[in-house]
């Protein structure tokens, strides 16, 4: 299989199975081959535009979708209830502190 907007290549390794050149060691279905070229087509047009916005913070495109991906989200405190308004001794007691 070839893209006219990727270098990328898949090919048959037989008995339905596929390989792709940039997921070495993996044999996939006809679907999953598919996808992945796929998916090597969007990649460069998402990293470039990924690319000006990460400039903009001093990061490469590929550390700011890394750090975005695997950075975990500050936790928030929930929003007040009456529940959590009671005397910090009540509080420490049902063990929110």
């Amino acid at each position: 299989m070839t893209s006219d907007l990727t270098p990328h290549r898949a090919r048959s390794v037989g008995a339905r199975g596929w390989v792709v050149s940039y997921l070495p060691g993996r044999t996939l279905t006809c679907a999953q081959a598919v996808a992945a070229l796929r998916v090597a087509e969007v990649v460069p047009t998402l990293l470039d535009a990924v690319g000006e916005l990460a400039d903009e913070v001093g990061l490469t495109a590929l550390e700011a979708v890394g750090m975005a991906v695997r950075q975990s989200p500050w936790n928030e405190r929930p929003a007040t209830t009456r529940a959590s308004r009671r005397p910090r001794a009540d509080r420490r007691r049902v063990g929110v502190a």
